[in-house]
């Protein structure tokens, strides 16, 4: 048994490192343990052949909350960006691409495809990017009670309701009337490009289990759009030295702090005393002994596995166990052996987002097989080559290719061990119908199914966000009624992961809400 911690938090994730540190700067004692040999989660860095370094989960930031990484000082402790606003672009299968410089934003090459889009998409984005900073609001607070709260819950639920008003009667009927509809009615309302609509499209259901045309398709294009990156809002950026680099800094914040961070230390359970949460125990059988733990888990391990049914209510663990946290995209990386060439894509734009999902036909075309449990044989991609603009990634003259690939279920007929070379194939394939030559130029190739990033990451189900982002897993409901507010119905347990509010991405809220709720529930005993 080790000496005992006001705080042991259980996986060292992004959300795990942040909560540390924010913990730690309130001069609580405070220990990190994590199964893996590294921290960082599913946001790290990682040689997958020799000489080659890819981002091996999250491969954008997008997210990263603005007070996290201001209050952290995330650029005190060494983050940089190899590309801090990098354009989207949306490849043509006739050459004929569409760049897009930034959030919801179109260069001349729109001319090609609408004359009339360009003062639409205009229009569109003011409106989206509005609401998109509603959401963003929601994100760094802790959710009210819904029903028996005190005050102070029912003042937030007030403000809460005050924003929405505050859009003003046109936005806030629109905002109410879209928010939870699918992002195709709402894209064949306003554009008439496909290959707009398309990559539009592909960023609502990027990571999820929808397809364009599915229901609560616009909130996940909201969601993605609340984020900022190094200022810009809705930007993207690759870090210096891949997502390792972010949580590194993070791990250094969370020391600065005080935080002490353990490596190789895997938790088994979830230590109870009277009827509290008093420690966790790990693999190798030693106790630590903790005043609270914080789980950085997903809910699913958290209570199913390392906490155990016995210690709670029957209605509450079938609540937990069906959260709807079965991933749906897969992440393949190339090492190559030359800077691919993409027909009719100027080597300037190589290094931005590259997206295959040239109508919203298409993107729903590769959703529909994955309802049934088969890999989609046309997928839609989010592709980045980040050796372009960061040359520590790969060999002199030799790059990485990143792809997230939709859509690619986690229960897949027959199992992936059957079907992972021919799905890798088909990626590889697909990508190179835009990249002609590209299959000569693999050396090497790594391909994490849902089912590899649940093993790899310890993520139920593979799922990036720890379960679905929808309207009975979302603010007070994440991940259920009874754990939505970071504390859960065992006294001194807390999550802070991508399962609670608000929800996955490299953003770092949920460690510093958790953080703030743990005190503030600390101050009322």
């Amino acid at each position: 048994m080790t000496g005992s911690y006001d705080v042991v938090i259980v996986g060292g994730g992004h959300n795990g490192l942040v909560c540390a540190a924010y913990l730690g700067r309130a001069k609580r004692r405070v220990l990190v343990v994590e199964a893996a040999a590294g921290l960082g989660g599913c946001a790290v860095s990682a040689e997958f052949a020799p000489g080659f370094t890819v981002s091996a989960g999250a491969h954008i930031l997008h997210l990263l909350h603005p007070k996290v990484a201001r209050d952290l000082d995330l650029a005190g402790h060494g983050l940089r960006y190899a590309n801090a606003d990098m354009p989207t672009v949306a490849l043509d299968p006739g050459g004929k691409h569409l760049v897009l410089p930034g959030a919801l934003t179109a260069d001349g090459s729109l001319a090609a495809h609408s004359a009339s889009d360009a003062a639409n998409l205009a229009a569109l984005r003011r409106r989206l990017m509005r609401f998109a900073g509603l959401v963003r609001e929601f994100q760094g607070t802790v959710p009210p009670r819904l029903g028996g709260g005190g005050w102070k819950d029912r003042l937030k639920l007030g403000k809460m309701a005050w924003r929405v008003r505050r859009l003003g009667r046109d936005d806030m009927r629109e905002f109410l009337r879209i928010v939870l509809i699918n992002i195709a009615d709402v894209l064949d309302d306003e554009l008439e490009s496909d290959l707009l609509k398309g990559a539009i499209g592909l960023d609502a259901v990027l990571g999820t289990g929808l397809g364009p045309r599915s229901p609560n398709s616009v909130f996940s294009l909201l969601y993605r759009l609340a984020g900022e990156a190094n200022g810009t809002p809705g930007a993207l950026a690759l870090p210096e030295g891949g997502m390792g680099a972010v949580t590194g800094a993070m791990a250094k914040a969370a020391e600065a702090a005080g935080a002490a961070l353990r490596t190789d230390a895997a938790v088994t359970r979830i230590v109870v005393e009277d009827d509290r949460a008093a420690g966790v125990e790990l693999a190798s059988g030693e106790v630590v002994r903790a005043g609270a733990v914080v789980s950085n888990a997903d809910p699913k391990t958290t209570f199913l596995t390392l906490l155990g049914a016995e210690h709670l209510d029957t209605g509450f663990v079938r609540r937990i166990a069906n959260i709807r946290a079965r991933g749906r995209a897969a992440k393949l990386h190339l090492a190559l052996d030359a800077r691919p060439e993409f027909t009719g894509l100027e080597a300037a734009h190589l290094g931005g987002r590259l997206v295959i999902a040239p109508s919203l036909d298409y993107v729903e075309r590769a959703f529909n097989p994955s309802k049934y449990g088969e890999y989609s044989p046309a997928p839609a991609i989010e592709i980045t080559i980040p050796s372009i603009t960061d040359r520590t990634l790969a060999p002199e003259g030799k790059h990485v290719l990143s792809a997230v690939v939709q859509y690619a279920p986690y229960a897949l007929k027959g199992g992936w061990d059957a079907a992972r070379d021919d799905f890798a194939d088909t990626v590889v394939e697909t990508i190179a119908r835009y990249a002609p030559g590209l299959e000569r130029l693999v050396v090497a190739r790594e391909l994490l199914t849902p089912v590899d990033i649940e093993r790899r990451f310890g993520v139920s189900g593979g799922h990036w966000h720890h379960g679905e982002l929808a309207p009975d897993q979302l603010l007070m409901m994440r991940p259920v009624p009874g754990a939505g507010r970071y504390d859960t119905p065992l006294p001194g347990l807390y999550l802070c992961g991508a399962g609670s509010h608000p929800g996955g991405g490299v953003m770092g809220a949920a460690g510093m809400n958790a953080a703030r709720r743990l005190i503030e529930c600390e101050a009322r005993r």
